[in-house]
């Protein structure tokens, strides 16, 4: 899981900065966009370093809500709500390459590996703070689940609105292309106004400050805690150098990536998509410990718990199947 996290994780880094330094550009032609990803990289580089973890966890809180200006955006569009909801329920389904790459790549940003360890050191990272003895009991488990439950639903809701728009705005506007976040951004300006333009860039922006964050602190957590080494957000520099030194390393790798010619949308899609692929290997494993009663003692899953965990691992393990077979057997 490392090794693939590794990659699939620097390579949602740079698309995110790259992201953060188009849209930056695009609301200030006058600059380019390379000095606004490095002067990102910078500034989060700073904040994870210097900030406690208390102050980054409220931070990311807050900075959620700028996921919200993406649930706007399709309504400053006339839409066919009746169309809109048909295809949202029937939808249609085509078994070709492209189609199963993009049915792995959101399944694998749905149910991402990193996710897994974010959520279990934030927890400890909690407990740490209000001094609570690391024993997860009922209660704590339920809140874990409420929280996950309630963060699950808000993403694919965002998620949901984000598809929308590529579908009705920008793809029945005849843009069935898109490259660069630039050309997303811009491609909204003409058809649905500079409301949609504006607030799509706040959102790119609000996404990337919320994301490296996650996803570099969970590289750095995966790696550290495989090695035994010192590790923890509520940590100062000092006192856990090779953690700091993680992120730093990712940071900058994705960076690097502006400077090699992969499009941020690409490393996007290549990113969810490894994370599609290996999902299913850590989902089994998390099957197996949850079931475990060594392990868990009287907290083993529940009846429903499970259905849905091995009906999520089946369709994810076959999708990712398909996927490769598709890549093995074409000419």
């Amino acid at each position: 899981m490392l090794v693939v996290s590794f990659s699939a994780i620097v390579m949602n880094i740079g698309a995110d900065i790259a992201g953060m330094g188009a849209v930056g550009n695009l609301l200030f032609p006058s600059i380019q966009a390379t000095y606004f990803s490095i002067a990102f990289t910078i500034m989060l580089l700073v904040l994870i370093i210097y900030l406690p973890y208390q102050k980054i966890a409220a931070v990311l809180k807050y900075l959620c809500i700028v996921l919200l200006v993406y649930l706007i955006i399709p309504f400053l569009f006339k839409q066919d709500w009746v169309a809109v909801l048909k295809a949202t329920f029937i939808p249609t389904i085509k078994f070709d390459k492209n189609f199963i790459s993009i049915l792995v790549a959101i399944l694998g940003t749905t149910i991402s590996p990193y996710l897994f360890f974010w959520q279990a050191t934030m927890e400890v990272e909690d407990m740490k703070k209000k001094k609570k003895h690391l024993v997860v009991n009922k209660r704590i488990m339920h809140d874990m689940q409420q929280d996950v439950d309630f963060g699950m639903l808000f993403s694919n809701v965002v998620m949901f609105f984000i598809i929308l728009t590529a579908g009705t705005v920008l793809f029945n506007g005849g843009i069935h292309q898109i490259d660069t976040v630039e050309q997303a951004a811009q491609a909204l300006k003409p058809l649905a106004g500079n409301s949609a333009y504006l607030l799509f860039a706040i959102g790119v922006i609000g996404t990337g400050l919320i994301a490296i964050p996650v996803l570099s602190g969970s590289l750095a957590y995966i790696i550290t805690e495989t090695f035994s080494w010192k590790e923890g957000l509520d940590k100062k520099f000092h006192k856990a150098k090779a953690f700091y030194i993680i992120i730093a390393i990712s940071l900058i790798l994705g960076l690097s990536l502006n400077y090699i010619g992969i499009s941020p949308i690409k490393a996007l899609i290549y990113s969810a998509i490894l994370y599609g692929l290996t999902a299913p290997v850590l989902i089994a494993i998390i099957l197996h410990i949850s079931n475990n009663k060594k392990i868990m003692g009287k907290n083993t899953n529940g009846k429903t718990s499970n259905i849905l965990g091995f009906a999520t691992l089946v369709l994810m393990t076959v999708a990712a199947v398909i996927l490769v077979y598709m890549q093995l057997t074409e000419k």
